[in-house]
């Protein structure tokens, strides 16, 4: 008897270690839940030559990527010329801050893209 319970849980922890062994991880990333914006790098190119000649904005916060922008910081316009040549960029809104363009969503004011 004593054969026949050890042999049962032996049987059971063989069991229940198999599925473990054969799950796998998926990690899922949206824009949503990042709150950022992926630009091919020739597009960033783009962006920075046309962008980073506006007028560059100082404020005492640290800018990263999620990062909430300040009400006091004016934010421009993507211009029409870049949107229709990256057209994930339309509906955002930019800044230029330590000689990088900032992109950030106007609704929310969270920073989506920092180019570089």
């Amino acid at each position: 008897m004593k054969s026949v319970m050890i042999a049962t849980a032996a049987a059971i922890g063989l069991l229940t270690a198999v599925p473990a062994g054969a799950q796998t991880s998926v990690t899922t990333t949206t824009t949503e839940t990042t709150g950022s914006l992926t630009i091919a790098p020739e597009k960033r190119t783009v962006i920075r030559q046309q962008l980073s000649t506006a007028k560059p904005v100082t404020i005492k916060e640290r800018v990263t990527v999620g990062a909430t922008v300040p009400e006091t910081v004016e934010l421009q316009t993507v211009p029409e010329t870049i949107v229709s040549e990256i057209p994930s960029v339309k509906g955002y809104r930019y800044f230029v801050y330590n000689d990088d363009v900032v992109l950030v969503d106007p609704r929310t004011r969270k920073v989506v893209t920092i180019v570089e």
